[in-house]
């Protein structure tokens, strides 16, 4: 950083010099100081739109454009994560969701769904309770699921292109702890009720962020991707009875 900022005061140094010899010639060669100082006082009266154009108008279209190419490179890591994991770790928490029937109801997404919709459920969700009942999760399998997938979503923590997404990126530690927590216990069976209450937690954890960051990945299939919307909405993962094939 240091040694950049030591770049920068030389350049600039550089310019001005190069500016102010340049005005130096011409004055020698023509003897014209007035002509100087008309184009001098034209060209600083210009510069403050100058600087409008280039770092106001052009940076913030050139920024958007950056901003958006992101976003979608972004969902599109997003995309791979639910193909690969996420919506089968959701449907597996949603199993054993106390409330389970109440958030099928709710989500019962389809084609007809307005963006009005989605924004409420988006609300509602920020205050909802997502609990799990380790009991009824059959930790053998989940844990299977999760350590089978551990190197993509270590990759996926990799991506630089988390940095824009705090909320995935908390959805991936969260995923990834509870990996953790799976595969450190030696035995999955007879498990004492503190712990049974631990991986509870950090399921539920897993679970909230899931179906939060799965209600916004809709979101954005159904405005930017609808034949990947329609499958998604066919495989739901709040809908027990959710297949691929089109009835």
């Amino acid at each position: 950083m240091k040694k950049q900022s030591w770049y920068l005061v030389g350049l600039a140094v550089a310019l001005v010099a190069t500016s102010a010899f340049l005005y130096l010639a011409h004055y020698a060669i023509f003897r014209d100081a007035h002509h100087i100082y008309i184009y001098l006082m034209g060209d600083l009266a210009f510069l403050s739109i100058e600087v409008l154009v280039v770092t106001v108008i052009v940076d913030r279209l050139l920024s958007g454009r950056d901003k958006r190419m992101t976003l979608e490179k972004l969902n599109m890591v997003i995309g791979a994560f639910f193909s690969e994991v996420g919506t089968e770790l959701l449907r597996r928490l949603c199993e054993a969701d106390p409330d389970s029937e109440g958030k099928r109801g709710d989500l019962d997404v389809d084609g007809t769904w307005s963006d009005r919709e989605f924004r409420a459920m988006r609300a509602e969700f920020e205050s909802e309770e997502f609990k799990v009942d380790s009991r009824q999760v059959n930790l053998y399998s989940l844990r299977d699921l999760l350590v089978r997938n551990r190197d993509f979503l270590v990759r996926l923590l990799e991506n630089p292109l988390l940095l824009e997404h705090a909320i995935f990126t908390d959805l991936l530690w969260a995923v990834f702890h509870l990996t953790e927590e799976l595969e450190s216990r030696a035995s999955l069976d007879s498990l004492k009720p503190g712990d049974m209450d631990h991986l509870a937690g950090d399921m539920s954890r897993a679970y909230g962020l899931l179906a939060r960051e799965w209600l916004d990945y809709m979101v954005h299939l159904r405005a930017n991707y609808p034949y990947l919307y329609s499958l998604a909405m066919r495989l739901n993962p709040f809908d027990p009875d959710a297949r691929a094939e089109i009835a």
